[in-house]
């Protein structure tokens, strides 16, 4: 797949945006989210043989039934929001399927105060995961509408604890880093150079790393106190591409 010949090694486009969601919820909604949920549940339970996660941590679970997706997803887009299910967003991007977003949190053991990295905002629901479960996150995205869009979603509902910016995720984003999790949600054949300097000693990062015009590995990689890298895989998948400028 051809990428963009742009360069993208600064930040064209910040935003902070908020914390805790603040729009209107209706009960339809949080039992639509419940549903989806026990989907989630299921299929962690279907892929523990590969994944040796059967159960998923309550913290998670609980960040699943509050963030409201339907809120976060493009307005076509809303009556499917809760299914365990990609979404399309345009542009050649889309929003994983929440079991697998839940997965790749658990994977990294996200915690409250934890500085996040996260390439592809999309719509911004994974950065509205993450600052349910009391993580600062920071997330880059290279369509520009998108992350405007992701942005003002996300400070409409109150989010406070994500900063946004218009860039390429290859790159990370340095100077708001180190990171103790990164969350690399696109496909990559390898593991991004610049990222890996960005992970905090002791730091967790998760990647669909393979092809990408075919399957991937889930792989989580670690860096211990030493700085010595280690990659386990977990789970066959399949992703889009990570977009962006040119690759060093």
């Amino acid at each position: 797949m051809r990428r963009p010949a742009i360069a993208l090694l600064m930040a064209a486009y910040v935003a902070t945006v908020g914390g805790c969601a603040t729009a209107d919820d209706s009960l339809e909604a949080a039992g639509q989210r419940a549903a989806m949920v026990a989907q989630i549940e299921e299929n962690a339970r279907e892929a523990q043989f590969a994944t040796g996660i059967g159960e998923l941590d309550p913290r998670i679970l609980e960040a699943l039934r509050n963030v409201p997706r339907h809120a976060i997803v493009p307005t076509e887009l809303e009556r499917f929001a809760y299914m365990d299910t990609p979404l399309p967003l345009g542009h050649g991007q889309s929003i994983s399927q929440p079991y697998l977003i839940a997965l790749m949190v658990q994977l990294t053991e996200v915690e409250s105060g934890d500085r996040v990295f996260e390439t592809g905002t999309g719509a911004g629901y994974v950065a509205a995961l993450l600052a349910t479960l009391g993580a600062d996150v920071y997330t880059a995205e290279v369509v520009e509408p998108l992350a405007r869009s992701a942005a003002e979603k996300l400070a409409t509902l109150g989010y406070d604890r994500v900063a946004v910016k218009f860039g390429d995720g290859y790159f990370g984003w340095a100077e708001k880093g180190p990171y103790d999790v990164i969350l690399v949600k696109e496909a990559v054949h390898h593991v991004p150079p610049p990222l890996l300097r960005q992970l905090k000693p002791g730091g967790r990062m998760v990647a669909p790393i393979g092809p990408l015009d075919g399957g991937q590995i889930l792989t989580l990689i670690t860096k211990d106190a030493s700085g010595a890298v280690k990659t386990r895989p977990v789970l066959p998948v399949r992703f889009t591409p990570l977009q962006g400028g040119e690759r060093i």
